[in-house]
């Protein structure tokens, strides 16, 4: 995949996958049982968003123009799938991992401490309400990243709004892509994002939507309705 790990990335890694695959035992992180299986749909595809936060770390700066830290959010990051992945292999970038589940989220806490992540903060929220929090939370990253959470239609609500304008999201998704794509065309109108590009990667496919201007108030709508009621789709087609 072009991608070099150093000897210490690559010891956090396997640490990582021995703790989720422990905690797997308690509650449902992962339908994954073998470390084998683990390895290749699990860090590999995270793996492949590294290409594309190198890409997005050119348009991340402050003020002055100097550079910053890259901003990430991982949306429902679950067991930490690929926001944690990631965070151990760009120590340099802020990795924000949101999950609506309590539990999970302590997983998340737990796994940073164990293995020294500084990098990474972990939010209990719901993506509907925090993405209604122009304080702290929305438009506020530089990338915006979620791996097997929805429909594009349904997963641009709850993702768009967190992104800067002119801000990434890298959505990792399957061999639906281009179907969902098509599905999508009327949330990315309305949310006022576009398709940059679709990357080919050995395990998937990256979908990467740019943001062009900020994002209507009304979005994301109440807890829920993204899903309920994707937009700009009919409700014939869902």
């Amino acid at each position: 995949m072009g991608i070099e790990l150093e000897a210490g990335e690559i010891e956090r890694l396997g640490r990582y996958l021995a703790l989720l695959m422990a905690a797997n035992q308690v509650m449902n992180l992962t339908a994954i049982r073998t470390v084998e299986d683990a390895v290749e749909k699990h860090l590999l595809d995270s793996l492949t968003l590294l290409p594309v936060l190198a890409e997005a770390q050119a348009g991340a700066g402050d003020a002055d123009g100097e550079k910053a830290a890259l901003r990430v959010l991982d949306v429902g990051s679950g067991g930490g799938l690929p926001g944690l992945v990631l965070a151990i292999c760009r120590p340099d970038a802020a990795f924000t991992l949101l999950d609506s589940t309590e539990k999970k989220c302590g997983f998340l806490r737990h796994v940073s401490r164990e293995i020294g992540l500084e990098n990474v903060t972990v939010w209990h929220d719901r993506a509907e309400v925090a993405g209604q929090d122009k304080s702290s939370k929305r438009e506020k990253f530089d990338v915006v990243i979620a791996r097997a959470v929805g429909r594009l239609a349904s997963l641009l609500e709850i993702t768009v709004p967190f992104a800067r304008v002119g801000g990434l999201c890298a959505l990792t998704k399957g061999q639906k892509a281009e179907e969902e794509l098509a599905e999508a065309k009327g949330a990315l109108r309305l949310l006022h994002a576009a398709h940059a590009g679709t990357v080919e990667t050995p395990t998937g496919r990256i979908v990467v939507i740019e943001k062009l201007r900020k994002t209507p108030g009304a979005y994301p709508r109440e807890i829920g309705e993204p899903k309920r009621n994707p937009l700009g789709v009919e409700s014939d087609i869902r």
